[in-house]
């Protein structure tokens, strides 16, 4: 065994590598003696092309390296050509047409209630001051998600498998100190699904209750799912917004693979439609891939087909961002994913596509929604202020410029529809 790869026996990273790829480190070293930071790359090269089911290290190590180092200039020569080979998968568009994803092994969550007094209502928490944002509330009534998607930034938030629920939520929500003369958008999907979990302990149940109290509120259900079977039953008043995040069946195989189909969260939405409940949808993530502008397009085709935009209060728009600690963890996680073959570029402080490539994405999904742009209210959700102009043709000098009329036209809108049901 290579002294140099000692270093790493209890490296995560090193641990999921493949029997072939570490035994190929352990003669590349034998060979070459790499320093610690060279094997620290060979090891994170590796480790995404099994992820990205892009293949082995020895495909990449091109030539007959392994068998004639040379001197040192040689070794770099090598680098070289290995790190232009990553850099190519992922500044190219990837391919799922080749992917073989596994199924997700996904032990059943666990459900424990929580009987503290923690705060309940609290503000977005990616929200920055530096990317342009609503300034949501969120009403984490349940907190940890069971859908497990390959890029979801609530696993660095919550590291174990219990789904935690408030035991007293009907006090908490009672204990809110809410201005009543002023407006609020709270929504209840970014701690966990809204809706996955049905009425389990009567959570539904008393947040829909909450909104019907507060009706300077709108609640924002936000879900991937089509558990709409407890929501139908309730009484549910005006000011309740059920939004679907949707994205292309090709992502949601690959990417979302415990969520519903698109076919299930659109007829799960037509139908709560079908009830007077007002409805948005959320294209977020929106990922580069090939084929991606007619896939996006299908299916912004079937949105528009199922919908009327009367009914539709709001579709944003927005894709994969990352804080360190998110992608350090999802370089970890022992399954096949794409998720990170991609360019990156520093964004406020996050990980994101160029700017050029996020441009290209709105405008795309946007122009596909034309017939809908007077009707709907369309945003981007945590990108850079830049986009908006390039995108939409219209920006917002502030955060607080964008929440008023986000407000604004949400509470138009819910009341248009109200009218028409009543």
């Amino acid at each position: 065994m290579t002294n140099k790869l000692t270093h790493f026996f209890e490296d995560r990273e090193y641990l999921l590598l493949d029997e072939n790829n570490r035994e190929y480190l352990e003669k590349l070293n034998g060979i070459w003696q790499f320093s610690y930071q060279e094997n620290r790359i060979l090891i994170r090269i590796a480790r995404d092309l099994e992820t990205w089911d892009e293949g082995a290290l020895a495909e990449y190590w091109e030539g007959e390296a392994s068998e004639n180092p040379g001197g040192k200039n040689e070794k770099e020569k090598y680098f070289k050509k290995l790190n232009q080979s990553w850099n190519r998968l992922k500044d190219n568009p990837k391919s799922y047409t080749d992917f073989h994803h596994e199924k997700i092994k996904h032990t059943a969550p666990g459900f424990l209630a929580l009987k503290d007094e923690r705060t309940i209502l609290g503000d977005c928490p990616v929200a920055s001051s530096k990317t342009r944002c609503c300034n949501l509330k969120t009403l984490d009534a349940v907190i940890n998600c069971g859908f497990d998607c390959t890029y979801c930034s609530i696993q660095s938030f919550y590291h174990d498998d219990h789904i935690l629920f408030h035991k007293n939520i009907k006090e908490k929500l009672q204990k809110l100190k809410l201005d009543p003369e002023k407006k609020y958008h709270i929504g209840t999907g970014q701690s966990s699904d809204s809706l996955m979990w049905g009425n389990k302990e009567g959570i539904l149940e008393e947040v829909i209750e909450f909104a019907r109290e507060n009706p300077n509120v709108i609640l924002e259900l936000k879900t991937k799912s089509d558990n709409i079977t407890d929501l139908l039953k309730l009484q549910v008043p005006p000011n309740v917004l059920a939004t679907w995040s949707l994205n292309t069946q090709t992502v949601i195989s690959s990417e979302e693979r415990l969520t519903a189909s698109l076919e299930q969260r659109l007829n799960a939405a037509r139908k709560v439609a079908d009830r007077g409940i007002p409805v948005g949808f959320h294209l977020h993530p929106m990922v580069w891939y090939e084929g991606w502008k007619a896939e996006y397009q299908e299916m912004i085709d079937r949105i528009t087909a199922m919908f009327s935009p009367e009914e539709v209060v709001t579709i944003s728009l927005g894709t994969l961002t990352f804080i360190k600690p998110v992608l350090k963890l999802l370089r970890k996680r022992p399954i096949k994913s794409k998720i990170l073959q991609m360019p990156m570029d520093e964004a406020a402080g996050k990980w994101s596509y160029p700017l050029s490539i996020k441009q290209e994405l709105f405008r795309t999904a946007y122009e596909a929604f034309k017939p809908w742009h007077e009707s709907v209210y369309f945003y981007m959700c945590m990108e850079d202020p830049s986009l908006w102009k390039a995108v939409f043709g219209r920006e917002y000098p502030s955060n607080e410029n964008f929440e008023e009329d986000m407000l604004y036209t949400y509470h138009r809108k819910i009341k248009e529809i109200a009218r028409r049901n009543a």
